[in-house]
């Protein structure tokens, strides 16, 4: 296009002569003549202009392609974590049971042993009576029924009815030797809620309040899961640390060991 303009422009010049002699050397002509000029400029610049444009567009077109391209991988890749998360989710639901399987253990022999105690006691109070040693048989039943019924809330995911039924039994039997395993599940149910703060507040409630617990390292596994949860990477780093050093032949300290080397 722009030779054209220029071909056109060089006929136009060496046919002003010419014209001129027909017209008589006319001003108006040589005016038009440079008009005309002119506006074949325009349109050479503006042709230019679009050939330009076209080159950026291929490379937006470009672009454009990559972007498709990394939109698939970015969602394929979201699929995958998904799969993860849910194959992580199972897992976390399976350690779950198998706790509360094991608090049920705990409180069928709570259950079992505890009357047998009772009848110990009667037996060597002598102004003891037979009323109050009956009580004594029927509290622990109470206790027994009360916390099985709340880590069945639990274990149905009902996490809210879960924190009311263990508080409820612990106001009831604040003494009892599954206090410290109610307390705990309290703070996992908040945890299990992602309510973090008030998890890690019950969890640290239980490590100060029954520091004998066999519960402690389960309760300062929970409390770094928290941590990490609100983003305080060096308190987990430390309560997974206190846990291997204070608790070495537990299950709570080979977990905690396995996720101090995925931290570093």
């Amino acid at each position: 296009m722009r030779r054209t303009g220029l071909v056109l422009a060089c006929t136009l010049a060496l046919a002003q002569p010419a014209w001129a002699q027909l017209f008589g050397n006319s001003a108006e002509l040589t005016r038009q003549i440079q008009a005309l000029q002119q506006r074949m400029d325009a349109v050479d610049a503006r042709l230019g202009k679009l050939e330009s444009a076209m080159q950026k567009n291929e490379q937006l077109l470009g672009l454009l392609k990559e972007v498709e391209t990394l939109k698939a991988e970015l969602a394929r890749m979201r699929g995958q974590d998904e799969v993860q998360g849910h194959k992580l989710e199972t897992l976390g639901k399976r350690q779950n049971d198998l706790y509360a399987d094991l608090d049920q253990r705990i409180a069928d022999l709570a259950k079992a042993a505890k009357p047998a105690a009772g009848v110990e006691e009667a037996q060597s109070a002598a102004s003891a009576s037979a009323p109050p040693a009956a009580g004594a048989a029927s509290e622990p039943t109470a206790e027994s029924r009360s916390y099985e019924a709340a880590l069945a809330q639990f274990r149905e995911a009902n996490y809210p009815a879960a924190i009311a039924g263990f508080k409820g039994f612990l106001k009831d039997h604040p003494k009892s030797e599954l206090a410290a395993n109610a307390q705990y599940w309290i703070g996992y149910s908040h945890y299990a809620l992602k309510d973090y703060k008030t998890a890690l507040a019950h969890q640290q409630k239980l490590v100060a309040a029954y520091p004998a617990s066999p519960k402690v390292p389960d309760a300062l596994l929970n409390i770094a899961s928290n941590q990490l949860a609100l983003d305080n990477l060096a308190g987990a780093r430390k309560t997974l640390e206190e846990i291997v050093a204070k608790h070495p032949d537990t299950h709570a300290a080979t977990l905690a060991a396995r996720r101090l080397a995925a931290l570093k």
